[in-house]
């Protein structure tokens, strides 16, 4: 299977390496000790902390600390942490040792740099998202009767069109329409109606406001004669699976895409979902939607993430998505976050109105941002500007 590498960190990186044999083990280690010789400030050493196996029936999560004991054997995992510098330093180290992977130092590099990568554009037929100088965030019109949020509030046209205005005047970088409700349980909705909603709005709002529209749906067709409409992005809660010509719809058009991680469908995706490890799972769904958009012929400098919070996901699987979102920037692409005003925030706070999980909504978006979101989806957007303002100036005097 050859070396698998995860990266994380809530400060210093820190990239998780397993499937090494005990003699590879044993010579990284070496690399790792012979390489921690410099003094001072600058050189702050990498640390080097090797897991026990975990045995049957142990209840050890991947989010507990790593112990600092000597590896084991091929089981046996491999935590390194350290500066960025040091950490590429080793990384060139790696490169010349010829009893280590040949593919190892590669994998190492590629990871780093996807972690540390900040300075996203993504180009929106002609508007560019800048997401390197500032939090983006996404404005959710939902013209739909059934919303879990706010349904039925905009499916008059005339509100639509002033909410929309308001939204993009109050801080909204992207305007995210979507003419069908996908909260659990929603029944499908046919192409004909979806569009019926979504395309006078879409027409009309992309000749006056200044940011890109986004068209939240799953089905190429409708998504085809949205962007022909003037939206610039697909916002796709599938990650491409329900529609196997949206990825070729999305390239042809040169439009930016959101993939998203869902397990189910809308209608069955809260039955009960069950994850090995939570994370690892949503980064192999998304890394496959980023292939499948890349053989489409989509610009990878176009695509988005999403983990998907809520679609498939219990209150426990929501809550470590967030605090381990950072594991995401592995997969050097901006992530976007859906938080705002759903269930779990309800079920923490017990608050069973979605439209007054706002300072709940808040907390999320706050430590989204500090965890590497670089878009996010929210319905309270003034307030939401707000936090995301605040957040970005403590995080850039760090």
């Amino acid at each position: 299977m050859g070396p698998v590498l995860r990266i994380s960190g809530h400060g210093a990186p820190v990239i998780t390496l397993s499937g090494l044999t005990s003699g590879q083990t044993e010579v990284l280690q070496s690399i790792v000790r012979s390489s921690d010789t410099g003094t001072g400030a600058a050189s702050v050493p990498v640390l080097l902390w090797s897991p026990l196996r975990q045995e049957p029936g142990d209840c050890k999560s991947r989010d507990s600390p790593p112990d600092r004991r000597t590896a084991s054997g091929p089981s046996g995992g491999m935590v390194l942490t350290g500066t960025p510098d040091r950490l590429k330093h080793l990384a060139f180290l790696l490169r010349a040792d010829k009893r280590l992977p040949p593919d190892l130092s590669g994998k190492f590099d590629s990871l780093l740099d996807n972690y540390l990568r900040s300075d996203y554009k993504i180009d929106c037929k002609g508007k560019v998202l800048d997401l390197g100088s500032h939090s983006h965030i996404m404005g959710v019109l939902n013209v739909t009767p059934d919303s879990f949020s706010d349904g039925g509030r905009y499916v008059d046209p005339r509100q639509a069109l002033a909410h929309a205005r308001e939204m993009a005047a109050a801080g909204a970088d992207i305007i995210d329409i979507g003419g069908e409700s996908t909260r659990p349980g929603a029944q499908p909705l046919t192409e004909e109606e979806e569009l019926r909603r979504i395309l006078p709005l879409i027409e009309r709002l992309s000749r006056e406001l200044p940011v890109p529209l986004s068209v939240d749906t799953y089905k190429s067709a409708v998504a085809g004669k949205a962007l022909t409409a003037g939206a610039a992005i697909v916002n796709d809660i599938s990650g491409l699976r329900f529609s196997p010509d949206m990825a070729k719809v999305i390239a042809d058009h040169g439009a930016a895409v959101v993939i998203m991680h869902i397990k189910g469908t809308p209608r069955d995706m809260q039955q009960d979902p069950v994850y090995g490890d939570v994370v690892s799972e949503i980064i192999d769904y998304l890394e496959e939607g980023l292939e499948i958009a890349e053989k489409a012929g989509v610009d990878r400098e176009k695509t988005l993430i999403d983990p998907g919070i809520g679609f498939g996901k219990t209150l426990g699987h929501n809550l470590a998505i967030l605090n381990r979102l950072d594991e995401f920037r592995a997969l050097g692409r901006p992530i976007v976050l859906g938080t705002s005003r759903k269930k779990f925030i309800g079920t923490v706070l017990d608050i069973p109105t979605p439209g007054q999980r706002a300072f709940g909504t808040a907390s999320t978006v706050a430590l989204g941002i500090e965890r590497g979101a670089r878009v996010l989806r929210v319905h309270d957007v003034a307030h939401m500007a707000q936090v995301a303002r605040m957040t970005d100036a403590i995080l850039k005097t760090r």
